[in-house]
Formats: structure tokens, sequence, C-alpha cells
């Protein structure tokens, strides 16, 4: 069963890219007791250390920011004016409350140009982010009082369930800092065969600099990176540009925008889900990457690196959807990955 109160928990506590302090308190309190070593890094990793009973290094990344914005200026009337942190599609924000992280969280909308007032060429065309303002129902004083230039903010909203999915803001990444935590409850008491680091990152939305930080100074032999991928499997949707479909498994990533993954790896994960039953879906994501990429390339000697992915609908906008079958699957695979990784004949051939 997926820990819903949890997951909740942890999709609805701020932490844009840079600002990430809730959810690494958080994730700090939701570990202990999971790793023989917790430890925090300069840029801000939480980095969880389960020691294996071999001499190699396994590092698991999770990112634990989520797409946000940051204040440029208020003007006159005290509007709010805001450049993003991370990838957004413009269409989704109209009309969305967000949450301004000043002096104490308030709560504003963001707004733009009624279609009222648009001209005929004007409603043809997307409105970019630089014409949006956070409106927050206050006068300029009050808002100049506890805003300043270069404050967080983040997207307001619940999660739920709906069916089999579940659906909230933030399941980017935030779905993976669950995953990685309950497969580390999985391992508790258990022997495992290399040396785990489970990486809770930061800064991934804006380019991985967490993951590459903490790849550089844990140098691991394998890289795990555990992230969402695009589902568009929704009408209109062509076989080709599905990418993944929801219940249908772990998606076991080959290849994003970033990243070619080790064709030992992606060979490891399909057979070893297959012999342990766990429903699984091959990912080749023409662009966008993630923290795998930061794995596989700045430890000091490379890494053999895969990544195991969630299938998600509606990345990157307001709200986001994944199904429970697909998350309970991605625990299990990891899960196994890490117990088994010294089976499999890793040479070249």
């Amino acid at each position: 069963m997926v820990d819903i109160k949890l997951l909740k928990k942890i999709c609805e506590t701020p932490g844009a890219p840079g600002f990430e302090q809730k959810i690494r308190e958080l994730v700090l309190n939701e570990v202990k007791g999971l790793a023989d070593e917790i430890y925090t890094d300069a840029m801000g990793n939480v980095i969880a250390v389960k020691k294996g009973t071999e001499d190699k290094r396994v590092m698991v990344a999770a990112h634990m920011d989520e797409i946000g914005f940051m204040v440029s200026h208020i003007d006159d009337e005290g509007f709010i004016r805001f450049q993003p942190l991370g990838g957004f599609d413009p269409k989704t924000l109209t009309s969305q409350r967000v949450i301004v992280h000043g002096t104490k969280d308030i709560i504003g909308v963001m707004g733009c140009k009624p279609i009222h007032l648009m001209s005929t060429e004007e409603r043809g065309k997307p409105i970019p982010i630089s014409e949006y303002y956070i409106d927050t129902g206050r006068p300029a004083k009050e808002v100049k009082k506890m805003v300043s230039i270069g404050n967080p903010v983040t997207r307001e909203r619940e999660l739920i369930e709906m069916g089999e999915c579940i659906n909230s803001k933030s399941m980017d990444n935030r779905l993976s800092v669950y995953i990685l935590l309950e497969t580390l409850k999985k391992l508790k008491g258990r022997k495992i065969p290399y040396d785990l680091y489970a990486v809770f990152t930061v800064q991934e939305e804006v380019g991985l600099r967490g993951a590459i930080s903490a790849a550089h100074r844990i140098n691991p032999d394998f890289g795990f990176g555990l992230d969402v991928t695009i589902a568009f499997d929704v009408p209109g949707a062509q076989g080709h540009e599905k990418i993944t479909k929801l219940g249908m498994g772990a998606a076991i990533k080959i290849k994003d925008g970033s990243t070619i993954c080790d064709y030992r790896m992606v060979n490891y994960l399909k057979k070893l889900g297959d012999k342990k039953k766990i429903k699984w879906q091959p990912e080749v994501l023409p662009a966008g990457g993630t923290d795998t990429a930061a794995l596989q390339r700045y430890g000091k000697n490379g890494s053999i690196a895969g990544a195991i992915s969630i299938p998600l609908r509606n990345m990157h906008q307001t709200i986001e959807m994944a199904n429970k079958k697909d998350i309970l699957a991605t625990i299990a695979l990891l899960t196994e990955a890490v117990k088994g990784i010294n089976k499999y004949d890793w040479s070249f051939k």
C-alpha cells in the first residue's frame, strides 16, 4: 500500500530550487534510523549511507526540489513580478494560487491580461511568463514589508486520490523522495552487498547541480537516477508520443535528453523485473534530463548508470498525476536492484 499520509506531506512541503530548507528538514526527520550514517553536504544534499559487505558504492539520487519561482520585482501597486526556477508551461499558470515565502508565507494568485481585453492576434498566441504577475490582494506597503526580491514562490495545491491515481503538485520529484525513503525502510535490517548512498539532491530542476556535487564526492561505481517521466497516454496522442502509460509499471530508462543509460544497467533492470515478476515498461524520452547524467559522468571514475522512472501525466504543470501501482512497482524494482547488484555480470560483452 502507498502511504498516502506521508506522500501528501512530502508533496505539499515547499522547496523551490535553492530553497529546500523545509523539505530537507522533513527528509532528515523521516530518514532517521534507516541508515548507518546521515549527513548534509555544503550544497544541502541529504546523504544517507547504508553499509554493505563489499567494497563498492551504489548511489541513488532523488531530487528534493520542485519547480517554482523567484520574486524579481514589486511594483508601486503591490503586484509581484517573478522569474521561473525550472521549466514551466506558461498556459497552465493563469489564475493559479501560489505561496510567496517572505517573512511569512502569504497566498497569491497568478494573473495576466484578461481574454476580453486581448486583440484577435493576442488571443492566438501563448502568453509568455514575463506577462504574468502575482496578486496578493494586499496594499503595496504591506507586500513590501513582507516580501523581498529573491524570495521563493511555490504552488499551493493539496494531494488527493483519484481512483487508482494520486493527484498533486510537485509529484516531480517528490514521488521519488517517497520511493527512496520506502526503499530504505524495506532494506532496514537486511544485509546488502555494496555501500548504498541514498542521496536526496537539491537544485535538479535548474541543472542537476546538487547531484553533480554529490556524485563527485561519492564517486559511485553504480548509479540509479530516480525521477518521473512523461506519460502522454491520453486522447489524441500517437503511439510514439506516449513515452509511458499509467498503470503499466515502473519505467526503465534507456535514453533521455542528457543520458544514454549504460546498456548493462538497462539489461540488468529488465531481467530483474522479469525474474521478480515486477511490472515494467521501457522509456525512451526525446528531451529533458535527470540526475542520472550527473551519476554517470561526474564521479571521478564515471559509473555504470541507469534510471528507474515513474510515469506521470501533466508533468511540469500545476497538477501532476501518477498511478499507485507504478509507485509500488518502482519501490520493488529499486529494492531488488540494490539487493542483487553483485550477482550480475557487469563485464562488457
